[in-house]
């Protein structure tokens, strides 16, 4: 800062002190500009859109997303959509985009339908996050909690000694277009081919495993239909439900296994019945702190390397765009009702 002499003659002295009056003024403006600046840096808004609103398994997301939210003082929500339609999904991120938020997460329910309105979202200077998704182009980063080849390999395993190779499956996903759900497939149904070759698919994979209803009538077709029926792995939030709803009503518990993702709260009844196999699955409350957490990151201009430590997910492995942690939760009568417990 410039000193500025009070000498010389009344004007030029009266002319010093409103020079000066001005200059104090526009300090002041620089500072609370900054100041104002520093506080927008430090409390992003993080909005995450679900594949589907009110249904456990976001529900528990949600919960997550506010818990990170208020844990690092920024605002965080959820957004979810009233059914698995990929253009509600698009008309929210719109939204978003519109009131300006920082950070927009999502889970797509199919990746190539909201590539242009993440592509806009990006070019607003939107940070833009995926999970379940690791093929989407139009994002910052993608993060998984296990990888698609760990998950789909260890229900196919499960599936194959459960059934000892013999007989008929049937594989269920959220949808054809959902990224994730079909890379775990795919990984499950070739380990299969692999390793329990007496094990055929019944008919191809079956786009239904987010609706309990979708699911069930699946299943009451598929044990009509195929008297070998030995197993059904569901990768969806309600397919394993919808499935194992279908077999109690057969009476084939303990004859056709029943596997997959699912919210032990909803699922935990029909485990210790026998009815649900077990399966593997991430916590979608870390999922929804992720959400928060990495968004806060990026937002501070914190970079992510491969082999990081990261908050919620540990240690995680970098490919590209995708962030892989090793989370997996696995599903059973021994752990499903502490699960169950603590919301998810």
């Amino acid at each position: 800062m410039h000193a500025i002499p009070l000498t010389g003659s009344a004007n030029s002295k009266q002319e010093i002190t409103l020079k000066y009056k001005a200059f104090l003024t526009a300090a002041t403006l620089t500072g609370i500009i900054g100041s104002t600046g520093a506080m927008a840096q430090e409390s992003p808004t993080i909005a995450v859109v679900a594949k589907v609103g009110g249904i456990p398994w976001f529900n528990a997301m949600e919960m997550g997303i506010e818990q990170m939210g208020e844990e690092l003082g920024v605002e965080a929500y959820m957004v979810g959509p009233t059914s698995a339609d990929p253009a509600l999904q698009v008309r929210a991120i719109e939204d978003l985009i519109s009131r300006g938020v920082d950070v927009i997460g999502v889970v797509p329910n199919d990746r190539e339908v909201l590539e242009p309105v993440l592509e806009r979202a990006r070019a607003q200077g939107i940070i833009v996050l995926t999970h379940e998704s690791p093929e989407s182009v139009n994002i910052d980063y993608d993060f998984e909690m296990i990888s698609a080849q760990q998950l789909g390999e260890e229900h196919a395993k499960l599936l194959a000694d459960s059934t000892g190779c013999e007989g008929s499956y049937a594989v269920y996903v959220g949808g054809l277009s959902v990224p994730a759900h079909n890379a775990w497939a795919d990984a499950a149904v070739n380990w299969l081919d692999e390793n329990c070759s007496g094990l055929t698919q019944a008919a191809d994979r079956f786009g239904v495993a987010e609706s309990v209803d979708d699911s069930r009538n699946t299943t009451l077709d598929l044990l009509r239909a195929h008297e070998d029926l030995a197993g059904i792995m569901s990768f969806g939030s309600q397919g394993t439900i919808g499935a194992a709803r279908a077999v109690k009503e057969r009476g084939l518990e303990g004859d056709v296994a029943v596997m997959g993702l699912f919210s032990p709260g909803q699922g935990r009844r029909l485990v210790h019945e026998g009815v649900i196999t077990g399966g593997f699955q991430w916590s979608p409350l870390e999922a929804g702190k992720a959400f928060v957490a990495l968004g806060e990151m990026l937002y501070n201009g914190e970079e992510i390397a491969d082999g990081a430590d990261l908050p919620v997910l540990g240690e995680i492995t970098l490919d590209g765009k995708t962030i892989f942690a090793s989370q997996p939760l696995k599903l059973s009568k021994d752990t499903v009702d502490e699960l169950a417990e603590l919301g998810l």
